[in-house]
């Protein structure tokens, strides 16, 4: 518990907090407002309604691919729990993150864990390893670009931007590695956690983070070991899933082959980092991209690749959430029938 003295620095830090977070917001909505005042938006209507009437099944078979790949390392690394529901709990979790205040999703994944027969500890344990690897996957997504980007030469900055990100992606793996193999650098990050979370006006106990820490690093130590570097590829085929869908939707409302497809995947694998932002880089990513695209390809109208970036935003994000929505009334039907059961 932090002496009385502390308390005002911690009001401030929380006051401090909200002003950055409000900050930021603003200039977000202002870029996506000034961004949008810009855009062409009847004739991204004329490029929606040559929309094909078939897309659908292709962009949705695209969508459960991604959802397996990205689910997939949940289901390796908590054993008992198998993809269907790692996808539903994957999904479901999401559902719940997005329309309502934390900790309802991690509630929901526990309520699911004890339904399925599965120790809810172990179960959070899996969850939060396979989140760390994904933040790893996250940056390391650019390098990955770097490579496809090769193909029609790599310039200054995507070298610079690839090599920072993975940066990043190798400073999160080696901290994870480091609390699996350690016990007592599992302690000391705990204590450090504790203290940084503190600064930022959010008191924590950095015995009880300690002792979070370590008893994570007991229950994950060996699927660590087994599971690391294919939740790492699976976590990138999730990745190059999600461009696939981007892909899809461009050619889908009309982006001609003068936009290659290695520009288009190449640089959404370089931008990736960009989904650390709220609802996965939405406005910011999207007019990163398209600036790109431009810059490449200045012929390719605008208004195209805006419809393009539309569709692909509709799938990945309102589909995800549709799966959600399906994946939590399952889920409440299942157990439900399960609880009569023995009733009848």
């Amino acid at each position: 518990m932090p002496a009385p003295a502390d308390r005002p620095a911690s009001g401030r830090a929380r006051v401090w907090r909200r002003v950055v977070t409000l900050v930021v917001v603003a200039a977000v909505l202002w870029a996506l407002f000034s961004l949008g005042s810009q855009v062409d938006w009847p004739a991204v209507g004329d490029a929606l309604g040559t929309l094909p009437w078939w897309s659908p099944p292709i962009l949705v078979a695209l969508l459960l691919l991604r959802q397996l790949l990205s689910s997939a390392p949940l289901a390796r690394v908590v054993e008992g729990l198998g993809w269907k529901r790692a996808l539903h709990n994957e999904m479901a979790a999401n559902l719940v993150a997005t329309l309502a205040p934390p900790p309802s999703d991690l509630v929901l994944r526990v309520g699911m864990f004890r339904s399925w027969g599965i120790d809810p500890v172990e179960g959070m344990a899996g969850v939060t390893l396979t989140t760390v690897v994904f933040w790893g996957v996250r940056f390391l997504a650019p390098v990955l670009g770097l490579g496809v980007v090769a193909i029609r030469g790599v310039e200054r900055h995507e070298w610079w931007f690839a090599v920072g990100s993975l940066a990043i992606a190798a400073a999160i793996l080696v901290a994870l590695t480091v609390v699996v193999r350690s016990e007592r650098w599992a302690h000391t990050l705990g204590h450090l956690g504790a203290r940084i979370v503190t600064r930022f006006g959010r008191p924590a106990d950095g015995a009880v983070w300690a002792a979070a820490v370590g008893d994570f690093r007991s229950r994950v130590s060996e699927s660590y070991r087994r599971h690391l570097m294919p939740s790492i590829a699976l976590g990138l085929g999730g990745v190059v899933a999600e461009a696939l869908i981007l892909l899809a939707s461009l050619r889908l409302v009309g982006v001609g082959a003068s936009l290659s497809a290695v520009e288009i995947v190449g640089v959404f694998l370089l931008l990736y980092p960009l989904t650390i932002l709220p609802f996965l880089g939405f406005g910011v990513l999207d007019a990163a991209l398209i600036a790109a695209w431009l810059t490449d390809t200045p012929a390719v109208p605008e208004a195209t690749l805006v419809a393009g970036t539309l569709v692909w935003r509709a799938v990945s994000l309102g589909g995800t959430l549709v799966i959600g929505a399906l994946s939590l009334a399952w889920w409440r039907w299942s157990t439900r029938r399960t609880e009569a059961g023995p009733r009848g």
